[in-house]
């Protein structure tokens, strides 16, 4: 008999960890090809480990809640005959990735020199991942050993101290300097944040994993980027009167229902092109303009969380690829099925109010983004018609477009100019254009 390992697999450029979210094999099961063994989670989406050889489960090497390095084995599988098949990842890909989680790790812990390192104790252990995020965010070792831990034996995970950090130092009390006049006692212009009190009738609902992540990149996206907003309205007379025209037809034809969304990340794609100053990212005191543009499109997880898969090379695509593209990522986030790369690259984001009735909003940037456009609801209103005869009221399809963008680097002129490059797209739509 021979052993066969399974190895974390790679998940996308920039993914370089996992957490074990659950066992589905356990110690002395028979595995099939392709058969799942475990599920898994990163930063930004769920997954599945699958074997790749026929055998039986020998071994786990690690448990729910561990965070596992890309390319460290996670089980053995004793399989029939004298050698193992070669691992999907060979040992060149291994030691690349090793090489680059190494780097990740040196990365982490040059960010912050100053604060003193962290330790395991008798009472308490401390994974790799924990530590580094610890002395990122300048945690010490008393505020550490007195956080809750939720994992096996109350080990604090990756999710505890982003937790903690997200609340940390939300009931400190700010007391301004003020004279005391006619022996009055100043008020503070700040109060302290009361505690939530709860009674036995009020329903107690634990936050989940991907919850937790949303959470703490929404305050972490407010805290870093100067958010500020653009609103302009367009008339999508023309698109809607041209999409009902043709979308049986491309039913037919294509076996794709056509929305009006695709229609909509062809226009921002364009417009991303002629203002390329809106497809950037800040890195410290840099700005990297970015080369290709690849839009995220907020969608709709299971549980009513948001995702935000990207469309790469969204501006080289047609009417046509960017229909599939679209219903492929809307239609995989809604079964889970999306991978770690699906969501990686994104360059400048979309998300569609309109689809809760939301006639415009304002959205959060997604970090490490610039910029993020919300396409409100489209609503038949009255309207003033200009024409070589005098102007008339009629009947008109208009919608609200909400960009967020942040004040560091785009300012009122560009994210003005980039919005209504995108109305003007809209609205010189082609009522006779053939797909």
């Amino acid at each position: 008999m021979a052993k066969f390992e399974l190895k974390l697999p790679k998940m996308g450029e920039s993914v370089a960890e996992a957490t074990i979210t659950s066992w589905l094999k356990e110690v002395g099961d028979t595995i099939e090809l392709d058969e799942v063994v475990l599920e898994i989670a990163t930063d930004k989406v769920d997954s599945e480990v699958p074997s790749e050889v026929n055998g039986v489960l020998v071994e786990k090497l690690y448990n729910v809640d561990d965070v596992v390095q890309v390319g460290q084995t996670i089980a053995i599988i004793e399989i029939d005959g004298e050698d193992a098949p070669e691992s999907s990842s060979s040992k060149e890909e291994t030691i690349k990735q090793e090489e680059a989680v190494e780097q990740v790790v040196q990365t982490i812990n040059i960010a912050k020199e100053t604060v003193a390192t962290v330790t395991s104790n008798e009472d308490r252990f401390y994974s790799p991942l924990v530590k580094n995020i610890a002395k990122k965010e300048g945690i010490s070792q008393d505020e550490l050993d007195v956080i809750n831990g939720t994992g096996k034996d109350g080990r604090v995970t990756k999710d505890d101290i982003l937790n903690y950090i997200e609340n940390r130092g939300s009931a400190k009390v700010e007391i301004p300097i003020v004279p005391v006049v006619q022996n009055k006692i100043p008020e503070k212009s700040k109060a302290a944040i009361a505690p939530v009190v709860s009674n036995g009738e009020d329903e107690i609902i634990e936050m989940t994993r991907m919850g937790k992540i949303i959470a703490h990149h929404m305050v972490e996206s407010t805290q870093t980027a100067a958010h500020v907003q653009s609103f302009i309205e367009a008339d999508v007379t023309k698109i809607w009167n041209w999409r009902k025209k043709v979308k049986e037809g491309f039913m037919k034809r294509e076996g794709e229902n056509l929305t009006f969304t695709p229609i909509f990340m062809e226009a921002i794609a364009k417009s991303l092109r002629d203002y390329p100053m809106m497809n950037i990212s800040i890195q410290g005191d840099t700005i990297i303009k970015k080369k290709n543009i690849n839009l995220g499109m907020a969608a709709s997880l299971a549980d009513g969380n948001l995702i935000v898969p990207v469309i790469k090379n969204a501006d080289q695509l047609n009417l046509v690829g960017m229909t599939k593209k679209v219903n492929d990522l809307a239609n995989r986030a809604r079964n889970n099925k999306l991978t770690p790369d699906d969501v990686q690259g994104g360059t400048y984001t979309v998300t569609n109010v309109g689809t809760f009735g939301s006639i415009m909003g304002t959205p959060i940037i997604n970090q490490p983004q610039v910029g993020i456009l919300a396409l409100g609801a489209i609503r038949k209103v009255p309207a003033v018609i200009e024409t070589s005869e005098g102007d008339f009221i009629g009947i008109r399809y208009k919608m609200f477009l909400s960009h967020s963008y942040d004040h560091r680097v785009v300012n009122g002129a560009l994210g003005g100019q980039f919005v209504k490059a995108v109305a003007d797209y809209l609205e010189a739509w082609d009522s006779n254009r053939e797909i």
